[in-house]
């Protein structure tokens, strides 16, 4: 396995240049993993599938699904990609690397584990100042246009917000100078998170249900469906910093509510 990946790396490296991986390729990762992983939500919705396991009843209409695929195009396209193509030099002066040989997985998993822990930390205060009146107001009220999320919604933002807290997911690969291949991995794991996060659904199998610390979907579904001076539950991938400072109080009372309610009712059945 690690043979072929490393030929098909070869291939690219012998058919593109280390900007075009960089910038081009980092696109095309980002709207690869984003969109395959994001449209199925809307099209669960649309459907009525899984509707046992949508954490809010209320449903989007098929002109605001619309409306917010159609200004992700025009956000990737106008901020994002730029973005890539500018900051080309601040990673390779970092220290990113495109040549072979690859990395071992023991250095993939153990820096990808610190983009995680840090870009958390980064981006609970970040999205916490987001929610003070004036820039909750004029920035992140854009994001929170949609009180009922689904996957895309994850990425619809006000341009200064993908600004703001674009850095907490960049900060970690800017630090350590990885891999190329290395930063592919972890914008694809980024986004998946994120879309589960903004997916509106809580399966069975859902992360969250397995993983400790983690937050995901239920968790910050509860986030959107507040007025912005009560929300909480601001951190992006684990619970622990909400937990530390006390921002997800009204999460951790409603879920307890919650569990009180299902043994109620088991005893009274």
């Amino acid at each position: 396995m690690a043979s072929m990946i490393e030929s098909a790396w070869a291939f690219l490296l012998a058919n593109f240049s280390d900007f075009q991986l960089t910038s081009l390729g980092g696109f095309i990762v980002h709207e690869s993993a984003f969109f395959l992983s994001g449209i199925p939500f809307i099209l669960f919705e649309r459907a009525g599938w899984f509707g046992k396991y949508k954490i809010q009843k209320k449903t989007n209409t098929p002109e605001a699904q619309q409306k917010c695929i159609t200004r992700l195009l025009m956000f990737h396209f106008c901020v994002n990609l730029p973005i890539l193509i500018v900051t080309y030099p601040l990673f390779k002066f970092m220290g990113m690397r495109s040549t072979l040989p690859l990395p071992s997985w023991k250095v993939v998993s153990t820096q990808i584990l610190f983009y995680f822990i840090l870009e958390d930390f980064v981006f609970y205060w970040g999205h916490r100042a987001l929610h003070t009146k004036w820039l909750y107001k004029h920035v992140h009220s854009v994001h929170h246009e949609y009180a009922t999320p689904f996957g895309l919604t994850s990425e619809y933002a006000h341009p200064a917000e993908i600004l703001f807290l674009g850095f907490a997911t960049v900060i970690g690969p800017a630090i350590t100078g990885p891999h190329l291949i290395t930063l592919y991995l972890w914008i694809s794991l980024r986004i998946l998170e994120t879309v589960e996060a903004h997916s509106g659904f809580h399966f069975p199998w859902s992360p969250s249900n397995f993983l400790p610390l983690y937050g995901g979907s239920d968790f910050h579904d509860y986030h959107h469906r507040l007025l912005y001076t009560k929300s909480g539950n601001y951190s992006s991938t684990f619970v622990y910093m909400d937990w530390l400072f006390g921002t997800d109080k009204g999460y951790r009372k409603l879920k307890m509510l919650k569990e009180q309610e299902c043994k109620a009712e088991s005893k009274a059945m």
